[in-house]
């Protein structure tokens, strides 16, 4: 029974995690478009706020607001597009797994991730950032290289308890074929826990981006971005502290209101009731 008030207070909290999410997203995606790409020396450095640059100025006199605003792009792009990789690669190898009819396949799928699991992250992207000399793209593969294990193992397990449930062995007893099975139910059952984890996912997606390009691994150490940014301002901190505080304040804004939202809208779709045998 659903308690009275919990409808406005989820409304509200999807609200609160919309508004926490809008700044640091419109900022990424409208930011360039608003104003010219920081140049350096247009002030003198860690240079205090005024009318011309409000947020003051960085360690190479660059403005901090436009930094701010350009920095997005490559901090948000990279941890997406690492979580779609990994979500695509891990998705579908656990998937595979799930349906194998003998048990050597799913092993021969599955036991090559295990290896991967208890790797260091950072470790793992540093390899790899070296290998391909800290492109950018080298960077999110990797990223998305240590995602794909816990993702194929979360979508098998799904897969397999939703495979062996009352619902799944009822469409077979109705005649239903193997692949409307597979791609029906047992994809619709995937989708719920995969939607829980997106959350947790993308967070740790931006933190291991921000923290390669934090360590110089990835970016340029002078390109607009915000854990670039956070890495530079931090020599200068007590004499400009929006340098650091700025990019760090976006990146926390779109982390807790992602997970914000993720976590309200998936409670919302737990109360539903499900027509499993429509």
């Amino acid at each position: 029974m659903k308690r009275p008030g919990a409808g406005r207070s989820t409304f509200r909290a999807v609200g609160v995690g919309a508004v926490l999410l809008a700044l640091p997203v419109g900022a990424a995606v409208l930011g360039p478009l608003l104003t010219d790409a920081p140049a350096a020396g247009v002030s003198a450095p860690y240079a205090a706020g005024d009318a011309r640059h409000p947020l003051g100025t960085d360690g190479l006199g660059r403005d901090v607001l436009a930094l701010l605003l350009h920095g997005g792009r490559s901090a948000l792009g990279m941890a997406l597009g690492a979580v779609a990789l990994a979500y695509a690669a891990g998705g579908l190898l656990g998937l595979l797994a799930a349906s194998a009819r003998r048990r050597w396949a799913d092993e021969l799928l599955i036991r090559p991730l295990d290896v991967l699991l208890p790797l260091p992250s950072l470790l793992v992207i540093s390899v790899v950032a070296v290998g391909w000399r800290g492109s950018p793209a080298a960077i999110a593969v990797a990223v998305a290289a240590v995602n794909v294990p816990p993702v194929a193992r979360l979508v098998r397990a799904a897969a397999l308890d939703a495979a062996s449930s009352p619902v799944t062995e009822a469409l077979r007893l109705r005649g239903e074929t193997r692949t409307r099975i597979q791609l029906g139910h047992i994809a619709r059952s995937v989708a719920a826990p995969v939607a829980a984890d997106i959350g947790t996912r993308v967070t740790l997606a931006v933190f291991l981006v921000g923290s390669a390009n934090f360590l110089g691994l990835g970016l340029n150490p002078t390109a607009p971005d915000w854990a670039v940014s956070i890495a530079r301002g931090r020599e200068g901190l007590l004499l400009q502290p929006w340098a650091v505080l700025a990019p760090a304040t976006m990146l926390v804004l779109f982390t807790v209101g992602l997970n914000l939202l993720a976590d309200r809208l998936l409670g919302r779709s737990r109360h539903r009731t499900p027509e499993a045998l429509r």
